[in-house]
């Protein structure tokens, strides 16, 4: 799990150590930031179904089923990379994608930890 730092601008309160009288400003882990910009979309929402059931796509099975381009799923695949949402891996000159749910889990553990750190 990474690491959520704050920088309190004022004293803490003794009796929950959270910042007094502002509101708490911890560093949310770039995966977790990357994580939620892919989830943002509904297009690429739609894509993560997709792999719902543990299926393994290329760039030209997400375009046909999300009825986009090539290049469309091609980027919104990217984003969901760096997201953590799927993974790749090379077969011949073909790239397969999946859901990568070890690294969902680890993210949302992390989104745990920010809101528990700042609610």
């Amino acid at each position: 799990m990474a690491e959520i730092t704050a920088t309190p601008a004022t004293p803490t309160d003794a009796s929950t150590g959270r910042t007094a009288g502002a509101a708490c400003a911890p560093q949310l882990p770039q995966a977790a930031q990357d994580f939620l910009k892919a989830l943002a979309n509904p297009g690429r929402q739609q894509i993560m179904l997709l792999f719902a059931q543990g299926a393994e796509l290329s760039v030209n099975q997400v375009a046909e089923r999300s009825g986009i381009s090539q290049s469309a799923a091609s980027q919104q695949l990217a984003l969901l990379r760096r997201g953590g949402i799927v993974t790749s891996r090379r077969d011949g000159k073909e790239v397969l994608y999946r859901g990568d749910r070890d690294s969902v889990g680890r993210i949302l553990g992390d989104l745990q930890g920010y809101l528990k750190f700042c609610c």
